[in-house]
């Protein structure tokens, strides 16, 4: 993995030792109305409490227009380093490009830039590899099904790497021997939220889908079409529900009996990871440019072990 140190004299002109105090971190979040990233940025919050730095958090919205304009301000207000949570993975480039230029060092969080194998010696990306999320949640799905069925997919939004990544997991879990039996029958993109989750799942039994499983990228979505599937009566013990990320209300659908599986993401892990790195590269430290956070399967077993994680 690669790693690199940060000269002193591009380390934000400092001179001297740097203590955590004197840092100013500017973090840029895609949206603050998601539960997972919620857990994300107070983790971030905590920790920079923990460890004294200073934090100032900015909302996307969603929009990648007002996230780059947030990025154009940290820089002209002259932060130590900067931490994105992207709203648009493909625009990533021009965030690299102008953190870079300013001598600003950069951390993306969560979602996988796409200039992630390009990035510049003083930015790095703290995440959980995407290609073992959709792949743990799918296997399991393939186990409880028996290897057959035809599914009902969540997408997230088309513009991050991680809905893309996790939807083509699915489709590479199908490919497999084991689980050539299971048949995509529909999917349409949810926009990781919980209201788009039921709509589509409301049009979808509307249409007269016959399904056995419903793969949702986050659980978000997965607990939308459970809301939907409830409110027609359906029997949630036999149609398997998968979500993403462990929150706690998709915690609570399971002990419920409605969510079948999800995978844990470290959402405070990432924060933490995401504020070590922004830190020991305003310090000059070496950091590794990539650091995986490792995704776990969570099923209703061992779910106890992760009901206040996240």
């Amino acid at each position: 993995m690669k790693k690199f140190a940060i000269a002193a004299i591009s380390a934000c002109l400092m001179t001297g030792p740097v203590s955590a105090a004197d840092i100013n971190i500017g973090v840029a979040m895609s949206t603050f109305d998601d539960n997972f990233l919620t857990v994300l940025r107070t983790g971030m919050e905590k920790y920079a409490d923990e460890t004294g730095v200073s934090l100032q958090i900015e909302d996307g919205k969603n929009e990648v227009g007002t996230q780059l304009n947030q990025i154009q301000n940290f820089i002209a207000s002259g932060v130590d380093v900067i931490i994105v949570n992207p709203v648009d993975t493909d625009a990533t480039v021009s965030m690299s490009d102008d953190a870079e230029a300013a001598g600003i060092p950069l951390v993306y969080v969560n979602r996988q830039p796409i200039n992630v194998d390009m990035l510049p010696d003083n930015q790095a990306f703290i995440a959980s590899n995407e290609v073992d999320s959709g792949t743990l949640q799918t296997k399991e799905v393939c186990r409880i099904l028996g290897g057959k069925g035809k599914i009902l997919v969540l997408m997230g939004a088309l513009t991050d790497q991680a809905g893309i990544q996790r939807t083509k997991d699915i489709h590479d879990v199908i490919k497999t021997p084991e689980c050539s039996g299971m048949e995509v029958v529909a999917e349409e993109s949810g926009e990781w939220q919980r209201t788009q989750g039921n709509n589509i799942m409301t049009n979808w039994l509307s249409s007269g889908l016959e399904f056995d499983a419903v793969i949702a990228n986050n659980d978000e979505m997965a607990i939308g079409a459970i809301q939907a599937m409830k409110a027609v009566g359906t029997d949630m013990s036999k149609v398997v529900v998968a979500g993403i990320d462990a929150t706690q209300d998709a915690l609570q659908a399971m002990k419920a009996g409605d969510l079948d599986v999800t995978v844990f993401q470290d959402a405070a892990g990432q924060g933490r990871g995401a504020i070590d790195a922004a830190v020991k590269l305003v310090k000059g430290d070496d950091v590794d440019q990539k650091v995986w956070v490792p995704f776990k399967l969570v099923t209703p077993d061992n779910m106890d072990e992760y009901i206040k994680l996240n």
